[in-house]
């Protein structure tokens, strides 16, 4: 809800919310929902992810990676994850629009290459700065197979053991190989824009099966559209998962974190 402030924020996030909620309450076989929250306003969005989460029953909480250039891992955003953590929340984190002085000048839209980036700082930001340490009950799921983090996995956790070391700040904790593996290793995935064996391969040297999660960027992105004839949404991803590989990863990996909606469903 960043495109908007104060009261209008709130009243999107609560209608937004609302709407979601009732959609299963009438369909309840049929959907789930992920809670808006009335970013950045930290008071405001704590206020709506407590009645989200507790009344609403909403499967869970989206939030972008950054806002107004401020990652996640941010101490402002401190209140919020412990709200979200005492309710052991299941946390979407999509990549945020990046300001045009911000980034390069490239003929490219941001969806190709900086969407993964932004993702990826957010991920690092939330691991250098401990926060992935001090709220272990929430689970992060990071879109797109978690952008570029797979691939800079090891990289991330010997930088501290370089001569950067020496100038790591000292109000972080400096990550080592072990941790950062074992934080990585806790994010779930999602195949968005992923199917393929080079996304899915690095995903699965970071992370187990169980990890990994069904994910789409469909009506967005017209690389999501079915091209197969048997209308599979991701038919590269049978490329490096068989037939009971893909039903895990595409319902019961999220089923399992989504107790309501599996409830619903028949999980």
């Amino acid at each position: 809800m960043s495109y908007l402030r104060g009261r209008d924020a709130n009243d999107m996030a609560r209608y937004c919310n609302t709407y979601a909620a009732d959609l299963f309450r009438r369909y309840p076989t049929r959907f789930g929902a992920f809670a808006v929250l009335p970013m950045p306003d930290i008071p405001a969005a704590i206020e709506e992810a407590i009645y989200a989460l507790d009344t609403l029953r909403l499967d869970g909480v989206v939030l972008l990676s950054a806002y107004d250039g401020i990652y996640l891992g941010d101490p402002r955003f401190e209140p919020l994850m412990i709200a979200l953590n005492q309710r052991r929340a299941y946390v979407f984190v999509h990549p945020a629009g990046i300001a045009a002085d911000a980034k390069p000048e490239l003929p490219l839209p941001d969806f190709i290459e900086e969407f993964t980036f932004d993702t990826t700082r957010a991920a690092t930001m939330m691991m250098v700065t401990g926060m992935t340490q001090r709220y272990p009950d929430i689970r992060f799921q990071l879109a797109h197979a978690g952008g570029t983090l797979p691939f800079l996995s090891h990289r991330i956790g010997v930088v501290s053991q370089t001569v950067l070391g020496d100038l790591w700040p000292q109000d972080l904790p400096r990550p080592s190989v072990l941790d950062t593996e074992r934080q990585i290793s806790r994010f779930f995935y999602d195949t968005a824009l992923s199917a393929s064996p080079a996304a899915m391969s690095a995903t699965l040297a970071v992370t187990g099966r169980d990890h990994i999660v069904f994910g789409s960027d469909w009506p967005f992105s017209a690389a999501t559209l079915p091209q197969s004839g048997d209308n599979d949404p991701a038919p590269r991803l049978s490329e490096i998962f068989d037939t009971d590989q893909r039903m895990e990863i595409e319902r019961y990996n999220p089923l399992r974190q989504l107790p309501r909606l599996a409830e619903a469903v028949g999980g």
